[in-house]
């Protein structure tokens, strides 16, 4: 039997037999304490296995306060008392156990979109075949409704429905060529993309996995409440050991028993936690575990790298001026097609404008490519160069330096000559994405007291973008283990986030008190070295997920304060004489119930 419908089972069980007695009470008081009994001995022995299970894993906890006032309620003939405690004991467990499921629904939800199987393009045509056999460069069909199966590039016009990945309600648009995610669904035509990693190495396949370390992770925050348990149980032990002798009376040390059993220190972090994990994720951010959450909520330090996180990560192309007799659409067509012969990633982005404004491209010849200086060819018959004004200017245009004059931080220029002329000008950057501004400010509104621009660019383009941002400080030109010193020389203004994407950034996401990678095209390594990932190309969401983990603690705190608080003053009335072991046993099933309500209210916005 599953430990849910045990749980289940119990409470049935003690429900049915707390009725049973109360009906019976009346008629034969002995028979109806009998019934009692037998309500309770179940729950009872299922609490001592736990609780004999537990102290051979090294834990001990409040349960064996719940322990103490069964047995000792049966003892001492309280058997109506000793029923209460054990429906208390049984509805706890099972209304704890509901709310962790639920708090997990949106998690679950992600396990069960991976496809089994994908459609692919194979030398028979269209074959079905299962998710582990498609490979980088395979073509695979997605259906209307399909679910995305592997990270690739759309071969063509694609509209997604990314909701239970990102939370967006609206479906996107997306071009060909354009990169999309594993786990997205296919809200339009059917489409076809190119997989560019394996169903294994996959966006939803690691959501996936993270999604699992944090199911199995218990945060510090919990460990602290286990601890504090401890001394609770302690001082529960010493109020009722002082209650008996003070009065001579062993059903006041029963009472204040009662009242304190179960706490809900073990209640109530977990199920917030677990909440404030459920909300991050359904907000497009997978934060790995509870302890990521907590600290994520403590963060008062944000490093940021710029190329891929501040920006978007990809050239695009600005603007054309073409020279002489050509157009701009006959520059850039031209350009587009020679550099189709380039891996460089200003190429990629001409290539891409070109193919976004229907232009057809032409094969290459005769490729000659310079490591950073620039590419010569043949297009058409045509010679064609393309770089900077050096290598361009040996290929017939003398002054292209000129056309480079004034050129503003973080842009880039393409010389462009054909035939020996000059043909034109392509103006190309890396622009900042549109949320930047707005996630800045909303980390200052959730709590960042310092925002530091961590990048390996150029001083220059790295002081631009700080100063267009408004961040506190811009260290520029670092190497991976100068940005590791840089994320250690923060650590004393607070806890420290970085945000990175990239291979460089993954050493001071590792050292930050917590790293977040961008996971929608940031690198596999920085996903792997940070404790939260951005499942969508989106900063904005990351502030987001901030909000959710300080409000997630906030209720913890505020649950256990109010928990403890009302359990303590039930003691010390129960200590006093105030309340019988029954009514304290009423009273601390109604504080155990509030407070799980409370902290469920994490899960909502």
């Amino acid at each position: 039997m599953g430990a849910h419908r045990l749980r289940l089972a119990l409470l049935g069980w003690a429900a049915a037999g707390l009725l049973l007695g109360l009906a019976l009470l009346r008629l034969s008081p002995d028979l109806a304490g009998n019934v009692f009994a037998l309500a309770t001995l179940p729950v009872l022995a299922v609490l001592l296995r736990d609780i004999v299970q537990g102290l051979l894993r090294g834990e001990a906890g409040l349960d064996l306060l719940a322990a103490l006032s069964m047995a000792g309620a049966l003892a001492l003939g309280e058997e109506l008392a000793a029923a209460v405690v054990a429906l208390m004991f049984a509805g706890g467990s099972f209304l704890e156990d509901h709310a962790r499921n639920r708090a997990r629904r949106e998690m679950a939800a992600l396990l069960a979109r991976q496809p089994r199987r994908a459609t692919r393009h194979g030398p028979a045509g269209l074959q079905n075949v299962p998710l582990a056999a498609l490979r980088p460069g395979d073509r695979v069909l997605v259906r209307q409704g399909e679910v995305v199966p592997v990270d690739g590039r759309s071969l063509g016009p694609a509209v997604l429905d990314t909701a239970a990945l990102t939370g967006e309600a609206i479906p996107i648009a997306l071009a060909a060529g354009e990169a999309i995610q594993s786990g997205a669904t296919n809200a339009g035509e059917a489409f076809e993309l190119e997989a560019e990693r394996s169903a294994g190495d996959s966006t939803l396949a690691g959501i996936i996995r993270l999604v699992e370390q944090a199911q199995a992770s218990r945060a510090p925050m919990a460990r602290l409440a286990d601890r504090w348990a401890l001394g609770f149980l302690a001082a529960t032990l010493l109020i009722a050991g002082t209650a008996w002798l003070a009065a001579a009376d062993p059903r006041r040390a029963l009472a204040v028993l009662v009242v304190a059993t179960p706490c809900p220190l073990i209640l109530a972090v977990p199920v917030a936690l677990i909440a404030g994990l459920s909300r991050a994720a359904g907000a497009g951010v997978l934060v790995k575990s509870g302890a990521a959450l907590e600290m994520l909520a403590r963060v008062r330090v944000l490093l940021l790298d710029k190329t891929g996180t501040l920006t978007e990560g990809r050239v695009r192309l600005l603007e054309t001026r073409p020279e002489g007799s050509m157009t701009p659409g006959e520059v850039l067509r031209l350009a587009a097609s020679l550099d189709q012969a380039s891996a460089h990633p200003v190429a990629a982005g001409l290539v891409d404008a070109a193919r976004a404004a229907g232009l057809p491209l032409s094969m290459p010849e005769e490729v000659r490519e310079e490591a950073g200086s620039g590419i010569a060819g043949r297009i058409e018959g045509r010679a064609v160069a393309l770089g900077g004004a050096g290598f361009v200017a040996a290929h017939g245009w003398a002054d292209a330096g000129a056309a480079e004059d004034g050129q503003a931080p973080g842009a880039l220029r393409v010389c462009v000559a054909v035939d020996g002329a000059p043909a034109g000008l392509l103006v190309l950057a890396d622009p900042l994405r549109e949320d930047a501004a707005a996630m800045l400010a909303a980390a200052r509104a959730a709590g960042i007291r310092r925002i530091v621009l961590l990048s390996g660019d150029r001083a220059s383009v790295a002081e631009a973008v700080g100063a267009r941002l408004g961040v506190d400080a811009v260290l520029a030109e670092r190497s991976p283990a100068e940005k590791v010193a840089a994320v250690l020389r923060e650590k004393p203004q607070g806890p420290v986030l970085m945000l990175g994407d990239g291979v460089n950034d993954a050493p001071a996401l590792a050292a930050a008190d917590i790293g977040v990678a961008m996971g929608a095209r940031g690198t596999a390594a920085s996903a792997e070295a940070a404790d939260a990932v951005v499942l969508v190309d989106r900063i904005d969401r990351l502030a987001e997920a901030m909000r959710i983990a300080r409000r997630a603690r906030g209720i913890a705190l505020q649950s256990v304060a109010a928990g403890i608080g009302l359990s303590v003053l039930g003691m010390m009335a129960a200590a006093a004489g105030w309340l019988t072991p029954l009514q304290g046993a009423v009273l601390q099933e109604a504080i155990d119930v509030a407070v799980i309500l409370n902290a469920l209210r994490a899960l909502r916005g």
